[in-house]
């Protein structure tokens, strides 16, 4: 397939609340969105990256600049497929999600042209998936109580609680006592304790959570393996996880139990089918976790999270729990799951008024 050019296009929409974690608020998004324009028509992605460095060491201006310095140019100006478009990009070190956009606009380009859905070319097992939502850290427990209240009332399969020292027996405890032990409930620490935190960690075990998302950092994988070995609670690794070369060693040496699978942050959706594979050999459930996306994002996390082995329900909410208007058609929850976009590429567009509206910038890279 030959491309003609690339867009790089940076949206800021505003989030509907501020959503907390221990590394950071965001109120906003600002969002780098990908176009691939060919001789049949064009492909669209979206970068995960965030404004600031405190997820991971990616953010939006650098993405932007090493796709326009390094990443577009190495793209062969006779023709591309997204297989090879890994291939092409691997000579760069790190920068997984921009790479992850760059190789999603591709592949949405070509099935596009096929008249393919993404979710047919992953594998898709399911038509619909069932959705959990994230719950950030809130300023009081019982202003957590109402946003769980709410968002259970949606319908939602699961309910995820963002922890960090200092904010987490207590929320934890009160949302259980509240709403029972029928409820699906996890938590994500995002890297905020150490392995001397272990007996305090251990008292959540207390509260028959489905598991404990990235309690240590992202570089402790032997540490989360001596920290299994404490907990009742599963322990499921996410920020440790950037290739299937990573699941295969936190999974050989006990690390983890569960994993939240996140394309952008490993690179794209082929590599994170193939953690998805090494996964399911194992018998280690996975599942898809989220970057705050737009529909752009969210269409093609629900398509990923069609695959077999994707047993838990994933952090792929509707489009209204983050953004009063998506710049696509909203996706909306029925009866707690969304369903998979059947149609050609990704299945959805951006509604052109909409995208103008939020558009900050665009620039034009031919190849």
């Amino acid at each position: 397939m030959k491309i003609s050019g690339i867009e790089l296009r940076r949206i800021r929409i505003p989030l509907r609340a501020p959503f907390r974690t221990s590394f950071g608020t965001e109120t906003e998004r600002d969002v780098l969105l990908v176009r691939v324009a060919t001789a049949d028509g064009e492909g669209w992605a979206e970068c995960a990256a965030m404004s600031e460095p405190r997820y991971c060491s990616e953010y939006v201006d650098a993405a932007q600049d090493v796709l326009r310095k390094f990443l577009i140019p190495a793209l062969p100006k006779d023709g591309i497929d997204a297989h090879t478009v890994g291939r092409v990009l691997e000579p760069f070190t790190g920068h997984r999600m921009a790479k992850a956009a760059l190789e999603t606009a591709v592949l949405d380009a070509h099935l596009r042209t096929t008249g393919e859905s993404f979710g047919s070319y992953l594998g898709a097992a399911r038509d619909r998936v069932p959705c959990g939502v994230s719950v950030g850290i809130m300023d009081s427990v019982p202003e957590l109580l109402d946003a769980v209240d709410g968002f259970i009332a949606e319908g939602y399969a699961r309910i995820k609680l963002k922890i960090e020292p200092g904010w987490d027996l207590e929320p934890v405890r009160a949302v259980r006592e509240r709403f029972g032990d029928d409820l699906v409930l996890q938590v994500d620490a995002n890297a905020a304790y150490t392995l001397v935190d272990a007996q305090h960690l251990a008292k959540l075990d207390d509260f028959g959570l489905l598991l404990i998302e990235q309690p240590l950092a992202n570089d402790d994988i032997v540490q989360h393996a001596r920290l299994a070995e404490l907990l009742r609670t599963p322990v499921c690794l996410d920020e440790s996880i950037e290739s299937a070369a990573d699941a295969a060693a936190a999974i050989s040496i006990g690390a983890c139990s569960v994993i939240n699978i996140k394309p952008a942050r490993v690179g794209g959706y082929l590599e994170a089918r193939r953690i998805h594979d090494i996964a399911r050999a194992h018998g280690i459930p996975v599942w898809c976790g989220g970057m705050l996306e737009t529909g752009i994002g969210r269409a093609a996390n629900v398509a990923l999270a069609a695959l077999p082995g994707f047993t838990l329900p994933g952090d792929t909410s509707g489009s209204s729990r983050y953004f009063a208007t998506d710049i696509t058609p909203p996706f909306e929850l029925a009866d707690g799951h969304l369903d998979v976009p059947t149609g050609p590429g990704l299945g959805v567009e951006p509604l052109p008024e909409v995208l103008e509206e939020v558009t900050t910038s665009t620039e034009w890279i031919t190849i």
